[in-house]
């Protein structure tokens, strides 16, 4: 019993060892303006993951709200990838400057809202 007590303890030591490892490269490798955008992606996706359990459990009275909001945060992230997509691939994007493809980024994440407000009611 006491084996695979330890082969289950160092089973965990080495996955947390790799975890620790992906994390260092990861924060090594990009830069600040990247891992300002991943943040934001994983925002958006843990607040739709948040909201649709709520949904599940409480109900969707307000029913628009959820739909706007959920609506919302999907638009959210597929601009945030767009972006990430244009600051990253320099061989696909060459022709557009970081300064435009945030504009882009912004602009777009303005018609948003504003759709999702006008759908608001």
């Amino acid at each position: 019993m006491k084996a695979s007590q330890a082969s289950s303890v160092s089973g965990f030591g080495a996955i947390t060892q790799v975890a620790e490892k992906v994390k260092s490269e990861y924060s090594r490798t990009l830069t600040k303006k990247l891992l300002m955008i991943d943040a934001l992606l994983v925002y958006s996706v843990a607040t739709n993951i948040v909201q649709f359990i709520y949904v599940l459990l409480v109900g969707t009275f307000p029913f628009n709200s959820f739909l706007s909001s959920f609506i919302c945060h999907l638009g959210i992230f597929a601009v945030g990838v767009s972006l990430r997509l244009q600051l990253t691939s320099s061989s696909e994007f060459k022709d557009i400057s970081e300064e435009r493809a945030f504009g882009d980024f912004v602009f777009c994440l303005l018609v948003l809202f504003f759709i999702v407000f006008s759908f608001l009611g």
